[in-house]
């Protein structure tokens, strides 16, 4: 069996899911105007440079729907899905996941965007796995706006694939081919891991590692 891990935000879609979820909260008025749209960007823009503090972010992007009851919350997330989502999932990503799905890999996502907003992502997609920043809930089950254990974010997505994979009762050697599309030099200690790495829709700071490192280069939406 091989393995293949899929990034999501800018590979498997054709934007950022967590930038995008924090625009809708704008759209809908749970969030203040300008001002709030302007900090959600600012910080999309320091996890393109690669210097994104995600525990700073992760308050921030939460703090607009933690604090309302749970299904309302919910509700808001399948309006985004719907409104939002639903047109980003293209069939060519589709299609490469089908792929090797039919070939019999065991497939996850691995993202650093929370798993609120991408557990009806993942499950739209059919991946069964997904690796995402798990949100801490407090006694009462309501989200804290603070991160649980280690985040999938740069080094931390090997941490959480390698415990994944334990939890499995798997190892990285098992598999004789390991898989990894990613857009992002966020992600490249995860590229550098696997016997595959794929740069997937590249940012420009990432096809040029790949094109210097001869990883092929897959463009879905082009």
């Amino acid at each position: 069996m091989n393995l293949t891990l899929f990034d999501l935000d800018g590979t498997l879609i054709p934007s950022d899911s967590d930038h995008a979820f924090g625009a809708f909260m704008v759209d809908i008025g749970w969030a203040e105007g300008a001002q709030w749209r302007e900090r959600n960007d600012e910080f999309y823009h320091q996890y393109q440079a690669g210097r994104l503090d995600l525990a700073e972010y992760i308050d921030f992007a939460t703090s607009v729907w933690r604090s309302r009851p749970l299904a309302e919350a919910h509700a808001a997330r399948a309006r985004f899905m719907a409104e939002v989502m639903a047109p980003m999932l293209q069939e060519q990503a589709h299609a490469l996941v089908r792929k090797h799905a039919q070939a019999g890999d065991l497939m996850a996502i691995v993202t650093a965007t929370n798993e609120f907003v991408t557990a009806p992502i993942a499950e739209a997609f059919g991946i069964e796995h997904l690796i995402a920043v798990q949100l801490q809930r407090d006694a009462s089950g309501a989200y804290t706006g603070a991160i649980e254990g280690i985040p999938s974010y740069q080094t931390g997505k090997i941490n959480r694939v390698q415990t994944w994979l334990s939890g499995l009762g798997r190892q990285w050697q098992d598999f004789e081919r390991i898989t990894f599309y990613s857009d992002s030099v966020n992600d490249l200690p995860l590229l550098d891991l696997v016997s595959h790495p794929v740069a997937t829709n590249p940012t420009p700071a990432l096809a040029k590692i790949a094109s210097a490192r001869a990883w092929p280069i897959l463009n879905l939406f082009a």
